[in-house]
This record gives structure tokens, C-alpha cells and sequence, in this order.
């Protein structure tokens, strides 16, 4: 399958990002978002819904009338509003299936995209996300201390139903590539071993300021350009790109650099359906699976790739 497609408009490629609320308030969003309208850049930022019961991750959620004022001036100007699971810390089925009620009321919509947190809700998350001998090999590595439940029916926090009916695309393997196209050509894809999802994505490793920065480098936003490609790239905005002196220098500079190319700059769910409309939804094959999974594995085995 050739990575490389022809985007609309004569754009040269195409990038986006997927934003994760850890570790960002309502302030370190502002400065952020604000610079990408300005540079004309429309990405994706995922949000938490509710407060849950015990906290694991810091970071605003919708339950602040003032973030989500914001999430929806956001969506008013172009962005789109991801899911990030029901809030920052575990809860059950009910309280899953009612954040997924609240955020069709926020945001007028399910949820197009969505990206895991480490919640036991998580869907196909930890080993779960590998099979056979990779499987296996992730247990042993980390002698599984965590699993996830979104997807286990009879568990009380059982939701594979619900996503698979009201979410579109959901993100799992991450790659240290700049093209992700490239990376997991087959996207947006099925796997028939994780019937939950109704289709995957993969992402390029950018998870705080200086993966970002290091992924996204003038040697590399070369490299997207001239292989024609897509990158979707995972990061935190809450992990080190605003300080008390502002935006981080580095990641401004980037960006301005990025936003001067002839690129087709979207939302994750535009992009993946763009992709789907040329191509369809690719169903994965056994070979192709195991392909993603050595790729990742080996990459997080190496480097510590979400």
C-alpha cells in the first residue's frame, strides 16, 4: 500500500495533531490554541468530560464552565474536540455512557476521534493492544502490573458496545516517524481481533516539549514534505510548551516554519476521512497486524513510544 496520497488542493501533505489534557489548565491552552488559529493550523484536542471519583492526571475537564467555554470557541473556530475517555481517573460503564451523552450535548455530536487514557475504562489498552508472541513478550517486559477493561464485556467497566457505536476513530500504536502514513499505511483501519473499535489510527511520538520539538524539526517537516505524507502528531500541550516566559521559543519557531509550507492542515477525524472516502476502511490482515505490533514494540522496547 503506498503511504503517499494526493491531498486536496495541490497541498504537498498533510498534518495535524492530537492533543491529550494531561498536565494542561485552562491558561496553558489559551497561549497554545491561539497560536495555531493564528498560523492557520486546525488540529484535533482530545478533552475529559467529567470529574471522576479519584483523580489520576491533572488537567482541566468540562466540568469547568470556563474550559469548556473554550473547548467550544475552539470548535466554533475550526478545531475539533476529541474524546480522552469519560475524565482523569477510572469510572464505570454508567458513568462512561453518560460522559459520552454529555459530550453529545456539549459539542452537538459523538465523538469523531478519540485517544486512551491509562483509566482500567481504557479500551484495548496495555497488553490488550498486541496479540500472540508480542503479547506475551509486553506482559513479560512489564510483568503486568496494568489492564484495561473498556473492552471486556461482563466488567463493570465494560463500554466496547457503546464505543463501537458512537465513536469513528480511535488511536493506538504510536511511531518515532514524522510520516505516519508511512509508519501504518493502512489507516483508518479494522482489526477484526478488537471488534469494539470501529476504526484505528496511529499517531507519530511527540508525547511532551522536546519529543515534539525533536519529531518535528526542519530536518523532518522536510522529510513529511517531500515523501508527500501524513502525520498525526501525539503530544500533551500540558508537558512543557508553555512556562512563565510564555510559549516555548522552539515549538513557536516550528510551527511558524511548518505553517509557511503548502500543507493541508485539518482536524484528525477530516483527515481520516478524507482517507477513508479515497480508499475505504482497510481491513487489517494477520501479517499486517503483526507488522504494527513488532514496529511499536520494538519502539517502545527502545525509545519508550506511547
Amino acid at each position: 500500500m503506498i503511504a503517499s496520497v494526493p491531498w486536496p488542493d495541490g497541498r504537498r501533505f498533510a498534518f495535524t495533531i492530537i492533543d491529550d489534557p494531561d498536565g494542561q489548565s485552562l491558561a496553558m491552552s489559551t497561549e497554545v490554541y491561539a497560536l495555531l488559529r493564528d498560523l492557520g493550523l486546525r488540529t484535533t484536542k482530545a478533552v475529559w468530560v467529567m470529574e471522576p471519583p479519584k483523580r489520576n492526571s491533572f488537567g482541566d475537564t468540562c466540568e469547568s464552565p470556563a474550559f469548556k467555554a473554550h473547548c467550544l470557541d475552539l470548535q466554533r473556530d475550526g478545531f475539533e474536540i476529541a474524546y480522552h475517555n469519560a475524565a482523569p481517573g477510572t469510572v464505570r460503564r454508567a458513568e462512561v455512557l453518560r460522559s459520552l451523552d454529555l459530550f453529545r450535548d456539549y459539542f452537538g455530536h459523538d465523538p469523531i476521534s478519540m485517544a486512551n487514557h491509562y483509566n482500567d475504562d481504557a479500551i484495548y489498552w496495555g497488553e490488550a493492544r498486541l496479540t500472540g508472541r508480542w503479547r506475551r513478550l509486553y506482559r513479560a517486559v512489564t510483568r503486568g502490573t496494568k489492564t484495561f477493561h473498556g473492552h471486556v464485556d461482563g466488567h463493570p467497566c465494560f463500554w466496547g458496545d457503546a464505543c463501537r457505536e458512537r465513536i469513528r476513530y480511535c488511536r493506538n500504536f504510536v511511531f518515532r516517524r514524522v510520516n505516519t502514513l508511512a509508519a501504518c499505511p493502512y489507516m483508518p483501519y479494522v482489526d477484526a481481533e478488537r471488534p469494539y473499535v470501529r476504526s484505528w489510527y496511529a499517531a507519530s511520538e511527540g508525547h511532551d516539549r522536546d519529543a515534539f520539538v525533536r519529531q518535528l524539526c526542519e530536518r523532518e517537516q522536510d522529510r513529511l514534505e517531500n515523501e508527500g505524507g501524513a502525520c498525526i502528531l501525539y503530544t500533551h500541550f500540558g508537558h512543557g510548551f508553555v512556562t512563565d516566559g510564555g510559549l516555548d521559543p522552539d515549538f513557536t519557531r516550528l510551527m511558524e516554519r511548518l505553517a509557511r509550507k503548502g500543507g493541508w492542515f485539518v482536524p484528525v477525524g477530516v483527515l481520516l476521512d478524507y482517507l477513508r472516502t479515497l480508499r475505504g476502511v482497510h481491513e487489517l490482515t494477520d501479517h499486517e497486524r503483526s507488522r504494527l505490533e513488532r514496529s511499536w514494540f520494538t519502539a517502545k522496547l527502545l525509545h519508550g513510544t506511547s
